[in-house]
């Protein structure tokens, strides 16, 4: 379903909002998994849900350069 994952760590709610505000600007589906939660990455609520200071698996298949940037800036090395 999904041919990128990408692991991301967000360390406020400013990278928090600046994240879902990129998702939200993408035609495709975005998934952010942690441990066996799926949340959908548009949703801030779930969002900040998740919680911040943890790896992120970040799961999609379409393509948005703005949203690489973001993935770019907080990908987990």
């Amino acid at each position: 379903m999904y041919d990128k994952v990408k692991a991301i760590r967000l360390s406020d709610m400013n990278e928090v909002r600046d994240f879902v505000q990129a998702a939200g600007e993408c035609d495709f589906d975005i998934d952010v998994k942690y441990n066996q939660t799926v949340i959908d990455a548009k949703s801030l609520m779930g969002m900040i849900g998740l919680g911040i200071q943890k790896n992120l698996q970040v799961c999609y298949g379409g393509l948005n350069e703005r949203f690489e940037d973001i993935i770019n800036k907080f990908a987990v090395a």
